[in-house]
């Protein structure tokens, strides 16, 4: 059951000295989540990386455990948390329509909700396939449909603002979209309506689904680093018109850009991405990045650059100088599942234009990272490449943990909404000084 916590009944105020917070780089900034506090900022350079395999490969997954009740997320001196619904089924993606009203995917219930305060969630629309990305088009303030990406298609329903429930039936948009392995599918609009962009992870950690070599003719007919086989139009963006028409590829070697954005001063296409694992605890960093029209980012050939992975020596010399090096670096093994930028006016002035992602955590390190929304730091539209952390306390212990944040948005009011899938729950953070 689905339950809702009235704003009053579960709040915590928690004063974190930013002046104390440090900024950690070079090896101090692959710590782990002992060193985690809202206001602690790191910054990882591609400088820094460690030599493939400086230590083992681990296989370290948590235990989810249930939220201790003296337990509440950590937040910032002048922010409080409060939790807003639990109950939930693998609660995911969370996106604010035009007017206001809070979308979420609901993913292992296969539905769409809608979150108003001091309402019981509302179905919008169900009998969906694993949804994720939401979307409203046209862009503006009065969109006529809202567009849901499933794990094997994108569909839309009819929409006008405020309505609580789906005016028909789904039409499909893209009637068919790779299945297996990564199963996330975001998807976002071009500022002007013009173009859909849906994000399609890998099926495969490096590559394993393809054989060594393209086909004959591959690489000439399709964009660089674009993969074939069984992961073809797969670790890339592709973009279509609203309708599903012209659906290409956007950008490639994106190994799981399981969440996107757009940048509110440049108009500019955000990924939030999963890098690969088997390299080591630091290696390579997960990453979020503006995205850019026929960029290769990499995967499964080379890194953060032309670092080439170990396991794939010399396959692809022809995209050596060829991949776009990302514009944040984040700790190894995070999982970043959800990305926003902060477009309101409740938080203080310095927050706003900057981006929050969720870090899910991960199962391949041995030193325990993620689990907690950090801050990417943005100047007239730019990363700096700092990020610091915002919302902590998921973990419990070296083996425990009883959160894992996926989805972030700005509510109407300019609060920052949180959904966290270990314990199905969503969280509301809000300034107060």
């Amino acid at each position: 059951m689905i339950s809702r916590i009235g704003i009053a009944a579960l709040a915590i105020f928690l004063p974190v000295l930013a002046s104390a917070a440090p900024r950690l780089t070079g090896d101090a900034a692959y710590g782990d989540w002992t060193t985690d506090a809202p206001g602690v900022a790191r910054l990882i350079r591609p400088a820094d990386l460690p030599r493939p395999r400086a230590t083992p490969s681990a296989s370290d997954g948590p235990s989810v455990a249930s939220r201790p009740d003296h337990i509440l997320p950590r937040v910032p001196a002048g922010f409080r948390v409060e939790l807003v619904a639990s109950g939930l089924e693998t609660p995911r993606t969370l996106r604010r329509a035009p007017n206001g009203d809070m979308f979420l995917a609901e993913s292992g219930a296969g539905r769409v909700l809608i979150l108003r305060p001091g309402e019981e969630p509302a179905v919008f629309a169900d009998d969906l396939s694993l949804p994720f990305g939401i979307g409203f088009w046209p862009t503006g303030p009065d969109p006529r449909f809202v567009y849901v990406a499933e794990t094997g298609r994108v569909v839309r329903f009819p929409y006008r603002s405020g309505e609580l429930k789906a005016g028909g039936r789904a039409e499909t948009v893209v009637p068919h979209l790779p299945e297996g392995g990564h199963w996330t599918r975001d998807l976002t609009f071009s500022p002007d309506g013009r173009r859909m962009f849906v994000s399609v992870g890998s099926a495969s950690n490096v590559g394993s689904e393809m054989s060594r070599n393209p086909p004959t003719g591959f690489a000439q007919s399709h964009p660089p680093g674009a993969a074939w086989g069984d992961e073809q139009n797969r670790a890339d963006v592709l973009v279509a018109d609203p309708d599903g028409g012209n659906l290409k590829v956007f950008a490639t070697g994106l190994r799981n850009c399981s969440a996107e954005a757009i940048e509110p001063r440049t108009g500019a296409l955000w990924c939030a991405v999963n890098e690969r694992d088997g390299l080591g605890d630091n290696l390579p960093p997960d990453y979020a990045t503006e995205v850019r029209e026929g960029a290769f980012y990499g995967w499964p050939w080379f890194y953060i650059g032309d670092n080439e992975d170990p396991r794939l020596p010399g396959r692809r010399p022809d995209l050596a100088g060829r991949v776009r090096i990302p514009d944040v670096l984040i700790q190894p093994h995070s999982a970043p599942l959800g990305i926003t930028f902060y477009d309101g006016a409740q938080f203080p002035p310095e927050y706003r234009g900057d981006a929050f992602v969720a870090l899910h955590g991960s199962w391949n390190r041995g030193r325990r990272t993620g689990y907690k929304v950090v801050r990417l730091r943005f100047r007239d539209g730019r990363a700096t490449g700092e990020y610091e952390d915002f919302l902590t306390g998921f973990v419990i212990s070296d083996r425990s943990v009883w959160g894992r944040p996926v989805g972030v948005a700005v509510d109407k009011d300019g609060a920052l909404l949180v959904s966290e899938d270990g314990n199905g729950t969503v969280w509301r953070v809000s300034h107060i000084q």
